[in-house]
């Protein structure tokens, strides 16, 4: 059974997310969504706010699994058995930034690879920062979530 590893914050989980998950599952058996917790990080949404928002995304979808993890993204693919992750891209941008991740990743996990796949054009344009940015000013999120998503009311 072929796995990989689809690590973020997902603060909130975008329909952009779900394109590449999807997509990878094309791939891979099984996708695992790590969400990750970063220490310097102060979120928007709480750790199982992030949880549940992805639950609701992928609910129905064969061969996802979701995990939150504290640790280097190449310990957690060991410590699961993976040896591929998934990265999205939406722009050059972003292609570069994931790209010396992914060779920051080759140099401490030689064993593990680095698949990053680009969004659908459809979906370039949406990000969890501009989500938030919505959020903030009370705006309609619908249009950049995964059809039933409900998010937590923000105050």
């Amino acid at each position: 059974m072929s796995k990989a590893l689809f690590p973020g914050s997902f603060d909130p989980f975008t329909a952009g997310h779900l394109n590449i998950l999807k997509r990878a599952l094309t791939m891979f058996d099984e996708v695992v969504v790590a969400v990750g917790i970063n220490q310097d990080k102060r979120g928007f949404f709480d750790m199982d706010q992030r949880l549940d928002i992805i639950g609701q995304a992928v609910r129905g979808i064969e061969g996802v699994s979701i995990i939150k993890y504290d640790n280097l993204t190449v310990d957690k693919c060991r410590e699961l058995g993976i040896r591929h992750i998934v990265r999205g891209v939406r722009n050059m941008i972003d292609f570069e930034t994931e790209r010396s991740i992914a060779d920051a990743n080759r140099r401490l996990a030689p064993d593990v690879e680095t698949i990053i796949i680009p969004t659908a054009q459809e979906f370039a344009h949406i990000s969890s920062s501009a989500v938030r940015d919505i959020l903030r000013h009370h705006g309609d999120t619908s249009l950049f979530l995964s059809e039933g998503v409900i998010l937590p009311e923000v105050k």
